[in-house]
């Protein structure tokens, strides 16, 4: 067990962090909860997001919003087939002095130096583009010639792909998939959250979100999400979990080697340790608990595994497999570590 746990006064200030961004973004947004939850969970987490939907499902509202309720300064890239490196990183330009006439270069920022950054259908520019916005979500900075530029801290990307019209389209690899701590579906309303959106909007305009957060209160808050405690054995079944979607590895179940052609890497264990602590924060809780784990295998794991051909034309999906890999991993830990099968995966 880590011995390090958050104070009552750092849980107390998460806690109420989180009302007021649900308050400030209740006011725009109808329904969403679990994405909303996602979203808040990854951003204290450090992390970043990747969101998928159909078009009209408010998307970039709801993340403009979220920008507004932080406080932060924030910028929206609209992703396009034409779209170069620079437009997002920013480039050098020369200058001169008027009174000396002496020239010098000067670097001008691009819109990814900005602490909220929404990359706009992300999957409607060229890998180029892409490759130069997921490197500066790892490395938190950006080269221009031989000169490294740092990016602000907090740092948070998210990125939103529409999953039909894949004409003239270019879909992240996954290996580039693995730079989002979650991949999150946005669904359709329900017939009472569209009534809602139908009634509010067609009105007069409504109230607007107010900041309610600064970047200083989200980097403490980050601080203490690291701090929460979790146990020996939830690390443990959060990396079995990880290591049974890897179809080559000994001991996985047999759907998994039939039906998968890939698995997860190391940093799925990382981002559901971590956002597994921030979930239980965010839930008033000091601990990590397993429901915390199972919760967010999904979002975690969804864009890390591949579905094998065979199986993906039978309609399995990601999320199937997920599930099943949970309901076929015992929980507790006496039950985990005397099972001949999980002893092969912890040998291997």
């Amino acid at each position: 067990m880590i011995s390090s746990s958050p104070d009552a006064a750092a849980m107390e200030r998460l806690q109420k962090a989180r009302g007021q961004i649900l308050e400030q973004l209740s006011r725009v947004i109808v329904g969403q909860h679990q994405v909303i939850e996602e979203l808040l969970i990854c951003l204290f987490s450090r992390g970043h997001c990747l969101l998928e939907g159909v078009p009209g499902l408010a998307k970039t509202l709801m993340i403009s919003t979220l920008a507004k309720s932080l406080d932060l300064p924030f910028s929206r890239v609209q992703f396009t087939p034409d779209l170069m490196p620079a437009d997002i990183i920013g480039t050098d330009v020369l200058e001169e002095d008027r009174a000396t006439g002496a020239r010098q270069l000067r670097f001008l920022e691009g819109p990814l130096f900005a602490n909220v950054v929404l990359a706009d259908e992300i999957n409607r520019t060229p890998p180029k583009t892409q490759a130069a916005l997921l490197e500066a979500m790892q490395e938190r900075q950006v080269s221009v010639g031989r000169v490294r530029h740092k990016l602000v801290d907090p740092f948070f990307v998210l990125a939103t792909q529409n999953p039909i019209e894949q004409e003239g389209t270019y879909p992240l690899p996954e290996a580039q998939q693995d730079r989002f701590m979650f991949k999150v579906f946005v669904r359709y309303p329900s017939f009472h959250e569209e009534f809602e959106i139908a009634r509010r909007t067609t009105g007069l305009p409504g109230e607007e979100a107010r900041p309610v957060l600064s970047a200083d209160d989200i980097i403490n808050l980050q601080r203490s999400v690291r701090e929460v405690p979790i146990s020996d054995h939830l690390v443990r079944y959060a990396l079995t979990l990880v290591r049974q979607t890897r179809p080559s590895e000994k001991g996985v179940p047999a759907f998994v080697a039939d039906q998968l052609s890939w698995g997860a890497g190391p940093r799925a264990v990382q981002f559901l340790v971590i956002g597994s602590k921030a979930r239980a924060l965010l839930q008033g809780r000091s601990h990590v608990t397993l429901d915390d784990i199972q919760s967010l295998a999904a979002p975690v794991l969804r864009h890390r595994i591949v579905v094998g051909f065979a199986a993906e034309s039978e309609g399995v999906t990601p999320d199937t497999i997920i599930q099943q890999i949970i309901d076929t991993t015992p929980s507790r830990e006496d039950e985990l570590t005397r099972d001949a099968r999980f002893q092969t995966i912890f040998a291997s």
